[in-house]
């Protein structure tokens, strides 16, 4: 289980390198918060990624949860002025996409993630190639080369 969760983790901080994010938004932190934003848990596929919409209890929830971190109640502000405000800033996600005129102090604040941005495809088939392969393609063996 931990190693499906360490894997799972760093295939997160994976793409968001590949995205081109700084470090700060590449870090354990911001690779969990996106995790909890695609609602993927290590046993999910990428492909299986939904897009609900959270506020930042519910992600330090989702991440205790799925991914055995557990964050001091604190740790509210980091993700949102730290993780959640640059996700924002570069398109990764949305805040309040049902209410966008929702005041910053609501207890109904929420993001998800940005349904228009290429990201948002990109999220879903990453590390799926693999799986793909695994179902439609056979082991090569002895017997596929005669």
């Amino acid at each position: 289980m931990a190693n499906s969760r360490t894997r799972r983790i760093a295939e997160a901080q994976e793409i968001l390198t590949a995205f081109g994010l700084p470090a700060e938004q590449r870090n354990e932190r911001a690779a969990l918060t996106v995790l909890a934003l695609l609602d993927l848990s290590p046993q999910k596929t990428w492909a299986a990624a939904g897009d609900p919409l959270l506020g930042v209890t519910p992600i330090m929830e989702f991440v205790a949860k799925h991914y055995g971190k557990k964050w001091a109640p604190n740790t509210r502000e980091t993700v949102r002025r730290f993780t959640l405000h640059q996700f924002e800033q570069a398109g990764l996600v949305v805040a309040n996409p049902d209410e966008p005129d929702r005041p910053t102090n609501s207890p109904k604040y929420c993001y998800q993630i940005a349904s228009r941005a290429p990201a948002h495809s990109a999220l879903r088939v990453f590390g799926s190639l693999p799986d793909i392969a695994e179902e439609h393609c056979p082991t090569p063996g002895p017997e596929t080369y005669g």
